[in-house]
């Protein structure tokens, strides 16, 4: 598409739109869209952003792209490192202000708006004395969240957050609405939990509360020279974890900046034995700071909450190990210590319990066996003069982990190029996300978290 075609498009897309927010992007520098992007590294230059208050308003823009013959994103949380919520040359369908909720407290039941952060819906849910199954971070949007799987400190007791997927409200590829749930459109439902935005725009979505009054949890702060043996500690402890305990290790840069550990736990069951688990990390060495105690549910969003800014440079890797073995964990060590950026953190947290309840075909999601994850963020600031070098102590750490990890890693933070983990992501779910993919967007309009690439005849449906 040359630049007058691109125009003549643009001005005929926007003639159909009747949108009270529709922006042009002409020069990537200036644009709308670099303001909205959370990884600061990306100079997004879309074509159009189109803001969609409704799902009316969604199946308008929708299906006036496709007129004209124009690719599209879907930005919702905004949160995806690689940018594709906001792909260049796209129009973008921004239904970041889709925020209602509405609580059924009889029920424990939550509508919310496709725009939702995990934050609003656990300070809507707090405020009735309610608990909704989150990740750790408040910014991050509820419907990647809920459709890439969702990871978090409740997963232990209560599942992964695309466990708590009730029904969606979703708009296909051709523009069509429809409800989906474990009885209408169970393909599509299945789909969702665990496969991504690949197949619809989730306008709404139904999601389970909890009740849960107070949990008890905190962080035990470790010096560099303990890291080892802090880590070697977690790991001991989360291999033998009960379903109410949650804990994530976490090597960052303390505010004195020296290297240090923490360990983040998070106790949901019986009041008073939540101690245990703490005084059991204390053993790992001579910690530098204990804060642990009773905690309103509606603190959860301690662990990342804040800490991964937006509009910082972001690279991302990640692996699944069944064990953090020796070898992996002095690989982490040292990767740490050759860290690029002071700003890098990398996180490691452990998913048993109700998470691994599931039987693997029941949700798309690819992983139900006891596992950790290791994320690895590279990040700095965007002053630095050569961002590769950032970008290669992520790429480089995350491959010197291979000999000690599972196949495929987590597919909400997956490069579109991590070809090898991608074909594994969706273990033995692949084939069937492959043949839905081809049955509700057979062109291939929709395109969010990476899929793996099936081989043309074994999609066929019959």
């Amino acid at each position: 598409m040359d630049n007058q075609d691109k125009r003549s498009r643009l001005t005929s897309l926007r003639a159909k739109l009747e949108l009270a927010r529709c922006e042009v992007d002409d020069a990537p520098s200036q644009s709308n869209a670099v303001r909205r992007r959370w990884n600061g590294a990306l100079s997004p230059c879309p074509a159009l952003i189109a803001g969609c208050d409704s799902t009316v308003q969604v199946v308008s823009a929708l299906r006036a792209a496709s007129e004209e013959n124009m690719p599209i994103s879907v930005y919702s949380g905004g949160r995806d490192w690689e940018g594709r919520s906001l792909r260049d040359g796209t129009v973008v369908l921004d239904i970041s202000t889709m925020t209602s909720i509405d609580i059924d407290v009889e029920k424990r039941e939550a509508v919310i708006g496709g725009g939702v952060t995990a934050g609003q819906l656990n300070e809507a849910a707090g405020a009735k004395k309610l608990v909704a199954v989150i990740g750790n971070d408040g910014s991050v949007g509820m419907a990647g969240l809920l459709l890439g799987g969702g990871y978090g400190p409740l997963m232990g007791r209560l599942g992964l957050a695309c466990d708590n997927l009730l029904s969606a409200e979703v708009v296909l590829a051709d523009g069509s609405v429809v409800t989906c749930d474990a009885k209408h459109e169970p393909d599509l439902f299945w789909a969702l939990r665990g496969g991504g935005g690949n197949f619809g725009i989730v306008t709404s979505a139904r999601v389970r509360l909890h009740k849960l009054d107070e949990i008890f949890a905190g962080n035990i702060v470790f010096a560099w020279t303990d890291a080892r043996s802090a880590l070697t500690q977690y790991a001991n402890l989360m291999l033998h974890a009960p379903a109410d305990l949650f804990g994530a290790a976490v090597m960052s840069v303390g505010p004195g900046g020296d290297p240090i550990v923490v360990i983040s736990l998070v106790w949901t069951g019986e009041s008073g034995k939540g101690e245990t688990f703490v005084a059991q990390a204390v053993e790992a060495g001579n910690p530098i700071l204990v804060k642990t105690g009773p905690m309103p549910t509606d603190e959860l969003l301690f662990l990342t909450h804040g800490k991964l800014a937006q509009g910082r440079g972001y690279e991302v890797a990640t692996r699944w190990f069944r064990d953090l073995v020796p070898r992996t964990l002095e690989t982490l060590v040292e990767g740490f210590e050759q860290r690029s950026s002071p700003l890098s953190s990398i996180i490691l947290h452990h998913c048993h319990g109700a998470a691994t309840q599931v039987a693997p075909d029941e949700t798309a999601f690819g992983s139900r066996e006891p596992h950790f994850t290791a994320f690895i963020y590279s990040t700095w600031d965007l002053a630095t003069v050569d961002a590769s070098i950032h970008c290669e102590w992520a790429k480089h750490l995350g491959t010197a982990l291979v000999p000690g990890a599972l196949p495929g890693g987590y597919a909400n933070l997956l490069s579109d190029t991590a070809a090898n983990q991608i074909s594994d992501a969706y273990g033995p779910n692949a084939l069937r996300l492959a043949q839905i993919k081809t049955y509700y967007d057979p062109k291939r309009i929709l395109n969010a978290i990476p899929l793996p690439i099936v081989p043309a005849g074994d999609t066929h449906t019959g």
